[in-house]
């Protein structure tokens, strides 16, 4: 028999519960943040499914939609870790994956060679035309949610961006 997760139990209200009975003080902030990681994985998985068939994880998708947006197709390494929000050994890894695949050229910049750039191929660029089309086809993951309900949910997020210091209040 399949293991199909019984969605008549939801397991953060359960914690919830515990939590209340343990630590009532804390219980909201617990099943607030488990609500944000749980709805991060659901909404994750939708996406790599739709990003499967390209070849992509969403880390490559992201730093090839960035690097498709610049008007030359060209970014420094150490800037795109600052505008995916990541680490810069992953952008690295992630680039050197897309390079292997000819959808990213990498070298140095002209103008300071301690600087690495990475360009988006002519190949690169088309891969994300066609995976960006099907995110939008799959509405993200959220498709069953209303424009306004999703505009909602990015607004109600915000303070906990701001509270994390991700953005100025």
């Amino acid at each position: 028999m399949p293991d199909t997760p019984d969605t008549t139990l939801d397991p953060i209200a359960e914690a919830h519960r515990q939590w209340s009975a343990r630590w009532p003080d804390h219980a909201d902030h617990m099943a607030a943040v488990t609500s944000v990681i749980r709805a991060q994985q659901l909404l994750l998985g939708r996406i790599e499914a739709v990003l499967k068939p390209y070849g992509l994880t969403f880390a490559a998708y992201e730093a090839l939609r960035l690097l498709a947006f610049t008007r030359t197709g060209t970014l420094p390494m150490g800037k795109m870790g600052v505008r995916l929000m990541v680490h810069p050994a992953s952008v690295t890894n992630v680039i050197g994956r897309l390079e292997q695949r000819g959808l990213v050229g990498r070298g140095p910049s002209p103008a300071d060679r301690r600087v690495v750039l990475a360009t988006i191929t002519g190949a690169g660029r088309e891969l994300a035309e066609e995976a960006t089309a099907a995110l939008n086809e799959s509405g993200f993951g959220i498709a069953d949610l209303s424009a306004a309900e999703a505009e909602r949910i990015a607004a109600a997020l915000r303070p906990v961006r701001v509270s994390a210091g991700d953005l100025s209040p």
